[in-house]
C-alpha cells in the first residue's frame, strides 16, 4: 500500500539545470512559436514539480480559430525542426477553439480565450511554478530613408 508520504516530490531544477534541460528548451521553444503567431498572454508552468503528468505546460490564447490553430501548428513545426520530435497525441484540431499538444514532457495549450477562461488551467495548477517565457529580442528595423536622412 502506498501512502502520500511514499511518494517521492520532483527534484526542483535550478535554473543553469533547465537551461540544460531539453522539456525546458521545448518549453521555451513552443512559448516563441506562439509568439511568433501573436499568440496572446503566453503562460509556462513547471507541472513536474507537482505533478508526474508533464514536466512542462505551455499555455497560449488565440483570438481566432484560425489563430489558435496557427499558433499550434507553429509550434509543433518549430519542436520538430529544432528537436527532430512529434507530439505523442494531437486533440482538438477539428474544432481548433482548444488544442492540445502532447509531447510526454511537454505539453500544449492553443485556447481560443473564451475556453481558457471556463477551464482556468492556471488556477487549477495554480501550485505549479509560473517560469518567465525568454522571447528574442527584436531590434527596431530602422528604415533605409531614415537612416540616410540622419546621415545628411
Amino acid at each position: 500500500m502506498t501512502t502520500a508520504t511514499d511518494i517521492a516530490t520532483p527534484p526542483v531544477l535550478n535554473l543553469i539545470d533547465r537551461e540544460n534541460d531539453q522539456s525546458y528548451q521545448m518549453a521555451q521553444a513552443a512559448a516563441i512559436a506562439a509568439d511568433d503567431r501573436k499568440g496572446e498572454n503566453i503562460v509556462l508552468l513547471a507541472i513536474g514539480e507537482v505533478s508526474t503528468l508533464a514536466e512542462y505546460f505551455v499555455i497560449a490564447s488565440g483570438l481566432s480559430k484560425a489563430q489558435v490553430r496557427a499558433i499550434a501548428g507553429s509550434t509543433e513545426d518549430a519542436i520538430a525542426e529544432k528537436f527532430g520530435r512529434k507530439p505523442r497525441n494531437i486533440a482538438g484540431e477539428r474544432d481548433g477553439t482548444w488544442i492540445l499538444l502532447d509531447y510526454g514532457d511537454l505539453i500544449v495549450h492553443a485556447m481560443m480565450e473564451t475556453e481558457r477562461e471556463y477551464y482556468d488551467l492556471e488556477a487549477f495548477w495554480g501550485h505549479a511554478p509560473k517560469l518567465e517565457v525568454v522571447l528574442p529580442i527584436v531590434e527596431p528595423v530602422v528604415e533605409l530613408k531614415d537612416a540616410v536622412e540622419s546621415e545628411i
